[in-house]
């Protein structure tokens, strides 16, 4: 039987809690254990609200979705923050990777997907929503390197294409036949090359400069 991943609901319109609510009621794998109307309440009670992921608004009344999620970082770096937002909150999404979010994805996203990206990120992977790609190509790049010829092993080929399926370290591991600190390294090697910040902004430049795609 798999783990029960314990969420926490941060936003400050009530009507979206109670739908999130809602859909996370039918679904056994997912069970909400707090929620917050506001930046300020859910730091008051992250310490004793035992959560594995934390559903994030960007804009709320009082401290909004960044500054939150990164006081909260702060306090605990082991949070595990998935944001939500709408289209026309773009321009904040760029931030909110760079204070430790482990992904993002837009409110108006179907339930399977909502489901997938919430454990996705409890596994201790990244999900941003394919539609917001395109404001992010400009965002996270080192534009000192994105004209350059980067020469990449063959086995960072193999790691960057697998990290693009969405596989973890472990099932990295396992599927090359090396060890996780091995992975490590070839993640670092990647990122340092490409002047990426996080396995997020290497995966967007990655797609940029075709050297990996995704599935639609």
């Amino acid at each position: 039987m798999e783990k029960i991943i314990k969420v926490f609901i941060v936003d400050d319109h009530e009507i979206f809690r109670n739908g999130l609510k809602l859909v996370f009621s039918k679904n056994k794998e997912i069970d909400i254990v707090g929620e917050a109307e506001s930046g300020e309440e859910f730091l008051q009670l992250m310490d004793n609200i035992n959560f594995d992921v934390v559903l994030m608004d960007i804009k709320m009344n009082g401290l909004n979705g960044i500054e939150t999620t990164e006081q909260a970082i702060k306090k605990n770096p082991d949070i595990k923050a998935l944001v939500l937002s709408t289209f026309g909150e773009e321009e904040f999404l760029h931030q909110i990777i760079n204070v430790g979010a482990k992904g993002f994805l837009l409110k108006n996203v179907d339930k399977e997907t909502l489901f997938s990206a919430i454990k996705l990120v409890h596994e201790g992977q990244n999900y941003f929503s394919p539609e917001l790609l395109p404001f992010f190509t400009n965002k996270f790049i080192n534009p000192k390197n994105t004209d350059e010829d980067i020469a990449l092993t063959k086995r960072e080929l193999e790691v960057l294409e697998l990290i693009a399926e969405g596989l973890s370290n472990n099932e990295i591991a396992d599927r090359l036949f090396i060890s996780i600190r091995t992975v490590d390294t070839h993640k670092n090697n990647l990122i340092s090359k490409t002047g990426s910040k996080n396995v997020v902004s290497l995966l967007i430049y990655a797609i940029k400069n075709k050297i990996v795609s995704i599935a639609p």
